[in-house]
């Protein structure tokens, strides 16, 4: 197929997006973010679920058990970069079924008012959910929880191993090495970006908040700043640099270096000695979702066993289903960074902790200031 014959089997659910990516970066085609189509502020009553999400999850791979029940069709999607940006466009009134935050930000999420419970026995997998993921802090809810734990994983550096020379242990202090200095790259979210600077500063997250912390954080991110070649929300875009060889290392998720090794691109996930950043993120449903029954279909299929082994062995990432890791031997866990027990992973690193919504404006302003060089 030609390129816009593959554009139009993505768009049909036909190709994923990841599919269509590496056809690209196979062919050296420069990739741009491709839109699904746009939504209105509302979704209308006798659509599809639309799923506010991540770049990346609006494919059909997520989605065998939704699409069996609904003719064979992907629910609508609607795309954020960040969930702060996420959070502010539905306050601002735009409806949807589903979204998908970080386990930091569900209690800001649930005290916007703009969610309900979601009832755990109108899900047929629900009962497989790992018990220490939904025992989340905050996600409490009268008559069930606030989201439903999906993925979970880490935030750590995906780098080179030919182009990188590592002196003794795995370390943060890779995207601080002046030696690299324009061959770097970082997620364009405070929401990674600003916890990752908490750890290089030796701040522990239970002191987050105090004002000598923040100072703290601020100080070794505008060290940074200088080193940096690009700032971006969107993955494909760190990995395009990365197979080129335009970037050396980059902050990225579990998903980045698995999709490059698929490739045949010598990239290492590293383990900093310092230790990962790690979280759970999930699906919530919006108070005034106009399709309710198609929202609990929609985390239904994302639970699936289906789901959670291309999860699993396509992404790289840890599913919230304990019934997915059956289906996978401990090597092949270990290899992408996982574990038969999430707790493992998560206690190995430093776990997100929720915050304030107050330290969440001010941080996401702080960081967007040093972003622009200030």
């Amino acid at each position: 197929m030609d390129v816009l014959d593959q554009l139009g089997a993505m768009r049909e659910g036909k190709m994923s997006r990841r599919a269509f990516t590496r056809s690209l970066m196979a062919a050296g085609v420069a990739v741009a973010t491709v839109p699904m189509g746009s939504r209105g502020a509302r979704a209308a009553e006798g659509d599809q679920a639309t799923y506010f999400t991540w770049g990346g999850y609006d494919i059909p791979e997520f989605f065998a058990e939704y699409r069996e029940k609904h003719g064979d069709t992907n629910p609508d999607f609607a795309i954020f970069g960040a969930s702060e940006e996420a959070l502010t466009k539905m306050r601002g009134g735009f409806v949807v079924d589903v979204s998908h935050p970080c386990n930091q930000s569900v209690p800001r999420w649930a005290a916007s008012g703009l969610f309900q419970p979601v009832d755990m026995s109108r899900l047929s997998h629900g009962g497989d959910v790992m018990p220490e993921l939904l025992a989340l802090e905050g996600n409490d809810a009268d008559g069930g929880n606030w989201m439903v734990p999906f993925d979970w994983g880490q935030t750590s550096i995906t780098y080179r191993t030919d182009l990188v020379e590592v002196e003794g242990e795995e370390s943060w202090d890779m995207l601080w090495d002046e030696r690299y200095k324009n061959k770097l790259g970082s997620l364009g979210a405070g929401a990674d970006a600003w916890w990752v600077g908490a750890i290089k500063a030796g701040v522990d997250f239970d002191n987050l908040d105090s004002p000598e912390a923040f100072e703290k954080i601020a100080a070794v991110m505008r060290e940074q700043r200088p080193l940096i070649r690009m700032y971006t929300d969107d993955t494909t875009t760190l990995e395009q640099a990365l197979a080129s060889g335009e970037l050396v290392a980059a902050m990225t998720w579990n998903s980045s270096a698995v999709a490059l090794q698929g490739e045949g691109v010598p990239v290492r996930f590293a383990q900093p000695k310092e230790g990962a950043l790690t979280w759970v993120c999930g699906l919530m449903i919006h108070k005034d979702a106009p399709n309710v029954d198609k929202a609990y279909d929609l985390i239904d299929s994302m639970l699936s066993v289906e789901t959670g082994k291309f999860l699993v062995g396509d992404y790289g990432y840890g599913h919230s289903n304990a019934k997915t890791f059956d289906e996978f031997d401990a090597e092949t866990l270990t290899g992408l960074g996982l574990s038969k027990n999430p707790t493992e992973i998560l206690s190995a690193g430093h776990f997100q902790k929720p915050q304030s919504q107050e330290w969440e404006s001010k941080m996401n302003a702080m960081f967007e200031q040093i972003k622009a060089g200030f």
